[in-house]
């Protein structure tokens, strides 16, 4: 690995869906749909547990933090490369890439982690209900928020520091719609076996350990739903947590099928439009998931719809 960047590129140029330049416009006109609605939706949950009393309980609290990490990861892409898909001289600096790159890691690790507390929250809620408010402690859920955020940002820090030390000598030309690590790696023409094992290494332990906080959680769950003796209390306890699962699966599926394909699978456009579906369609589907398979949130929202329209009465 190069100490610096030997032809000390200034910019990128993102050549996302070029293969189809007449499409550009209508996939611009997606990308801004997508993203209002991500907007809407998540900024939206944010301010309905906030403003409602009966949401301000841990589960809340860590679904509010889950659509604070979708907005941002989905507000660090969508606009610049819609900016690309009009703007004559797609690029995006040096210093932008990295930043965007910064920002992406540590915001998805951070998604991984509270995915996995979201998990471990459900499993006492549902297998020691009586010492709930005693484990799950305000003070617990600031511990365990607070650190997966430092986590996932010290992470993030050592990988993108690492990488932007990469020299780029044949082309500045990236081949996607943002700065991620793949297509940077297969840009540089540094030896990036060192920053490749550090990311296989610390994206393992990440996933893995989420992963798997996430099913022992469920293995205790099922096992504690299956012996609630009435269909009604098995229904109503597993509940609580489809919403949940629908997002792990949506979230894990969707992920290791973009990153754990081998790349000459699919050609630039089939990559590029997974990666939309990954990174840009679930944070919009995520809010969508915990308000129309929720009937807490459900009956929030009618409270401060029902507030709204008597304020404007008056």
């Amino acid at each position: 690995m190069a100490g610096d960047n030997d032809t000390a590129v200034s910019e990128f140029i993102l050549l996302a869906f070029m293969d189809s330049p007449d499409l550009l416009v209508p996939i611009f006109t997606l990308f801004l749909t997508i993203y209002i609605i991500t907007l809407v939706g998540n900024l939206g949950m944010i301010t309905l547990i906030f403003v409602d009393t009966q949401l301000h309980t841990p589960m809340y609290f860590f679904l509010s933090n889950l659509a604070f990490v979708d907005f941002c990861y989905s507000s660090t892409i969508a606009p610049k490369a819609m900016e690309n898909f009009l703007a004559e001289k797609k690029t995006i600096s040096f210093t932008g890439c990295f930043v965007q790159l910064y920002v992406f890691i540590a915001l998805v690790s951070a998604e991984c982690m509270l995915l996995a507390i979201m998990a471990y929250d459900r499993y006492v809620a549902i297998c020691n209900p009586l010492l709930y408010t005693t484990v799950i402690s305000w003070g617990l859920c600031l511990r365990m928020t607070a650190g997966a955020y430092a986590l996932c940002l010290l992470n993030s820090m050592l990988l993108t520091i690492l990488m932007s030390h990469l020299s780029f000598c044949h082309t500045s030309v990236i081949n996607h719609f943002f700065c991620d690590s793949p297509p940077l790696l297969k840009l540089s023409c540094s030896n990036t076996h060192l920053i490749e094992t550090l990311i296989f290494i610390t994206a393992g332990v990440n996933t893995l350990s989420s992963i798997l906080i996430i099913l022992t959680s469920y293995i205790y769950i099922i096992s504690a739903i299956l012996r609630i003796p009435s269909t009604q209390g098995r229904h109503k306890a597993f509940s609580t947590c489809t919403s949940h699962l629908m997002a792990v699966t949506l979230f894990y599926g969707t992920g290791f099928f973009v990153y754990l394909q081998p790349s000459s699978s699919f050609t630039h456009i089939q990559n590029q439009v997974m990666s939309v579906f990954c990174t840009l369609v679930i944070p919009m589907l995520n809010p969508l998931i915990y308000s129309l398979r929720n009937k807490e949130v459900k009956a929030a929202l009618q409270r401060l719809m029902g507030r709204i329209f008597f304020f404007q009465l008056l």
